[in-house]
């Protein structure tokens, strides 16, 4: 009896917790981490699948609140041993300000680092991104590299500038002293591109594939690259570092981890066509149908009519000089070292990530009929 109250003692924090990654890692934490007393969740806005948590043995908190205000965030993390920091603004597509992204991405970092010193919380995983490293401005190729590889992280575009910046916050916040005298213990784990359920940019293909008569155009050279992860085994991954962040300190402390599995290396197009052929689009081409020169003027002309209608209305196309560098840039990891530091072995393999994006595709395929 007392092994398992002592057992059922810890009390998580998932800022983001009603994102696409912040519900995976929300149900993952309920189904992995036997040692939770308390889940909180954190989001500016809370998903109504909250309610059905609020039944098992775990207490399941749900706090609306905004990371920009330091105020609401210091109140969120007090008491809680470990902060999970998913919150974001991930937008390539210029929906939001350059403001805005650095104020949730950047300023909302801080605020968690300096709640987690504040009240003395001593673990904090924290959400970064590939883009942290690249693709570059110069569009230099990434190809099955580690967290060692030389790379020159280059950025001009927004989302990775303020990525970049919290990382180095995060990373740069290990060992600080919290209240009560013990270190800050931080990592940042960098996810390649997340797919799985609830996946907007998927959706969003899968929308304009039906406005196009089932058709999708290929605009990638197949031989591009890219790196994928799935966002069951990205969750798992931060379960798993929360968990052993706490028994291996002076290792994970202050590291960075790619988030990777076996999803095979394929052009962006290509792997979307995983989940999409089953749905019933088809990728037209085996070569892209618009030469690079035409598509970069495209995506200049999108990026200036973003800007001429900024004041009048909100128009965030998906091609922009941004995107269209980042499907045409090689970026593949290939290491081991979450292995090697923390044990982790992917929870899902190939096969079932894909049956399962696939049947929510599927499922989603027929609520548009």
């Amino acid at each position: 009896m007392a092994d398992s109250a002592q057992a059922q003692e810890l009390v998580y924090l998932v800022t983001g917790g009603c994102g696409f990654l912040g519900e995976h890692v929300v149900r993952m934490l309920l189904q992995q981490e036997p040692r939770l007393r308390e889940l909180r969740i954190f989001d500016l806005h809370l998903g109504p699948w909250l309610e059905e948590l609020k039944t098992g043995p775990v207490q399941v908190t749900a706090i609306q609140g905004d990371v920009t205000q330091a105020h609401e965030v210091a109140a969120a993390v007090a008491g809680a041993h470990v902060v999970i920091h998913t919150a974001g603004l991930v937008d390539v597509f210029g929906r939001a300000s350059p403001e805005t992204i650095h104020a949730v991405n950047v300023q909302g970092t801080k605020n968690v680092i300096e709640a987690c010193v504040q009240t003395g919380t001593q673990f904090l995983v924290y959400t970064s991104s590939m883009e942290v490293v690249g693709p570059n401005i110069k569009g230099h190729p990434f190809y099955r590299g580690n967290e060692d590889t030389p790379y020159e992280a280059a950025h001009r575009h927004p989302y990775p500038r303020s990525k970049a910046l919290a990382e180095q916050l995060v990373l740069e916040a290990n060992g600080r002293k919290v209240r009560g005298g013990q270190p800050l213990v931080t990592c940042a784990l960098r996810p390649t591109g997340i797919y799985g359920e609830g996946h907007q940019i998927m959706r969003d293909l899968y929308h304009q594939g039906l406005r196009l008569g089932g058709r999708l155009f290929r605009a990638i050279p197949a031989s591009v690259e890219h790196g994928r992860v799935y966002v069951g085994n990205v969750a798992w991954m931060h379960v798993l570092v929360a968990r052993e962040l706490q028994e291996r300190a002076a290792l994970m402390g202050g590291q960075v981890y790619f988030c990777y599995d076996k999803s095979p290396y394929k052009s962006y197009e290509d792997f979307n066509m995983e989940f999409l052929g089953p749905c019933g689009l088809r990728l037209v081409g085996t070569r892209p149908l618009l030469p690079y020169w035409l598509l970069m003027i495209l995506a200049v002309l999108n990026a200036l009519l973003q800007w001429l209608l900024r004041p009048l209305l909100l128009y965030a196309p998906l091609l922009n000089p941004y995107t269209l560098a980042m499907a045409n840039t090689t970026f593949t990891v290939s290491t081991d070292k979450a292995q090697r530091h923390f044990g982790y072995e992917p929870l899902f393999s190939w096969e079932e990530s894909r049956t399962r994006t696939v049947r929510w595709m599927q499922t989603m395929d027929s609520s548009a009929q």
